[in-house]
């Protein structure tokens, strides 16, 4: 029985490993042929958590690079204490960080003043797609506030393709992203809502939702 079950452990381990080898020479074969870069347009759309966490996991990563980067906050608050603003703001060297919002439509209840601070916001947001300094530019909840149309979508759409740099990356976030930013962006992950605790009646966490 002893002989027989290494036999069979013997060769399970070669299939494997003839399945491996396969599998890797295909994966090189595909790999050969990817060989362009170009800055991405990027956008993090779906009901799901997790589309600004994502976005900020690639700043994350620009940083630990030493690539500079841009973050513009649509709709948080300078008033609001979020472990990333702590967190962007130990690297004064490679971070610019604009929190343009005044919190959510349903908090300020004044629309003239929502669509002042995204008209600020788009502003600052395109002076850093400009800037060659910065590799990346986050525009965290931009997609929100276009939901509102408190700024035209041509404008962004507009701008995104004509003056964004060839070698840009910029990434969107929000719920309900535009059909217009969908068909040009490069890249688009939509979170899917399954389970969230604030049904159960659990509050938004620090460390977590903030």
């Amino acid at each position: 029985m002893t002989g027989s079950s290494t036999e069979d452990d013997d060769a399970e381990n070669a299939r494997h490993a003839e399945k491996a080898r396969k599998h890797k020479a295909a994966r090189d074969k595909i790999m050969a042929t990817k060989t362009g870069e170009k800055g991405l347009l990027i956008v993090h759309t779906g009901t799901g958590k997790g589309k600004t966490s994502a976005a900020l996991g690639m700043v994350f990563r620009h940083i630990g690079h030493g690539y500079p980067v841009a973050v513009v906050q649509f709709t948080k608050s300078p008033a609001w204490d979020t472990g990333e603003a702590r967190v962007l703001a130990k690297f004064p060297e490679l971070v610019t960080l604009h929190i343009m919002g005044e919190g959510f439509t349903w908090e300020t209840q004044d629309r003239a003043r929502d669509i002042a601070a995204a008209t600020a916001g788009w502003e600052r947001a395109k002076e850093l797609i400009r800037d060659d300094r910065h590799q990346m530019v986050l525009l965290d909840e931009l997609n929100i506030v276009l939901r509102y149309e408190y700024l035209p979508i041509e404008d962004v759409v507009n701008f995104l393709r004509d003056e964004k740099p060839p070698g840009k990356h910029v990434v969107i976030t929000g719920r309900n992203a535009h059909a217009s930013l969908i068909e040009m962006a490069d890249l688009v992950t939509e979170m899917t809502l399954i389970k969230h605790p604030f049904r159960a009646g659990v509050k938004a966490q620090k460390g977590v939702e903030f």
